[in-house]
Parts: C-alpha cells; sequence; structure tokens
C-alpha cells in the first residue's frame, strides 16, 4: 500500500514524549506542506513527498552528478520508500536512478541524476528535485537497514565498496 499525503503528514508531525531515541525521530525533517520554490512544488503531495536539492549544481549534457536532498529521513520498520523522478525535470531530460530508502534507514538522501538532454541544466539550491513514494510493509520488519550507508552526512556521499 502506498501512503497517502495525509499519512505522511501524521508521521512526519508525531511529536513523541518522553526521551527521544531514533525510532521516534520524524520521517522526514523539515518537513514542509505543500509549497513552490523555482517554479516546481516541494512537501507534501497527493500521494508522496517532493525534496529539494541541498546545493548549486550544473549537470552538463549527457552528465552525471551525486547530489543530496534538504531533507533528511528516519525511516520507520514498517515503510519503504522509493525515489522518482519529477515531470518537469524529466521534460528536460534529467532523469533520477530509481533507488529504495530501507526501513530503518536514517540521513540525507544521496540521489544520482542522470542529464540525458543536449544542453547543461542547472540546478539552483532549494530547487525540488525528485519525488519519494512512501510503500507501507506488510508487518514491520524485524531486520531494519544497519548498513554502510547508515546515518548518511549532509551531502552527497561516494559509494562505498566493501572488500
Amino acid at each position: 500500500m502506498i501512503l497517502s499525503g495525509q499519512s505522511i503528514r501524521a508521521r512526519c508531525l508525531h511529536k513523541p514524549l518522553g526521551n527521544l531515541n531514533a525510532d521516534d525521530l520524524p520521517m522526514i525533517a523539515p518537513f514542509h506542506e505543500r509549497s513552490r520554490e523555482h517554479g516546481m512544488t516541494y512537501g507534501v503531495g497527493p500521494a508522496g513527498y517532493d525534496v529539494r536539492i541541498d546545493e548549486n549544481y550544473i549537470i552538463p549534457a549527457g552528465g552525471f552528478v551525486l547530489a543530496a536532498t534538504v531533507e533528511k529521513f528516519a525511516m520507520p520498520n514498517d515503510i519503504l520508500a522509493t525515489v522518482h523522478d519529477k515531470s518537469t525535470w524529466a521534460r528536460l531530460g534529467l532523469a533520477c536512478q530509481t533507488t529504495v530508502i530501507e526501513p530503518g534507514w536514517r540521513g540525507h538522501l544521496t540521489i544520482e541524476l542522470t542529464n540525458h538532454s543536449q544542453i547543461t541544466l542547472p540546478i539552483q539550491a532549494g530547487c525540488p528535485i525528485v519525488q519519494i513514494i512512501f510503500h507501507v510493509l506488510d508487518r514491520e520488519t524485524n531486520m531494519a537497514y544497519a548498513g554502510k550507508y547508515q546515518d548518511q552526512k549532509a551531502g552527497p556521499q561516494e559509494a562505498i565498496i566493501e572488500q
């Protein structure tokens, strides 16, 4: 099942009482209602959440770049998310690689962007860049993410190849 905008909002605005631990962190921070920046929407939508890019990028024709989101995630153990293109960028030739945000993962999301167009694409910091779709698992996993990208810092992170 895909989370509706109302369910995303409820999970992000949950304010725990007492001691705060990793399981009590908001799913997305900072959380925004539907807003507009650089001519595109970001924040909660009907069935997803559009995130923003953290800094300025210039992606040449045929180029590839690792970028990062302004937003930080703390995925609950019953939610898996997928990263998808925003249609405006896709129509300009910019594609994101569809990746998965595992249950239990925390950090700033690194996104992989490829410019399939014949022109250079400048992207300004704070510009909406990709859409996140949240899927509910049939039950909470007992194998939450605990891998090499856990607690990923702000800014794009290079691939870690383990020997």
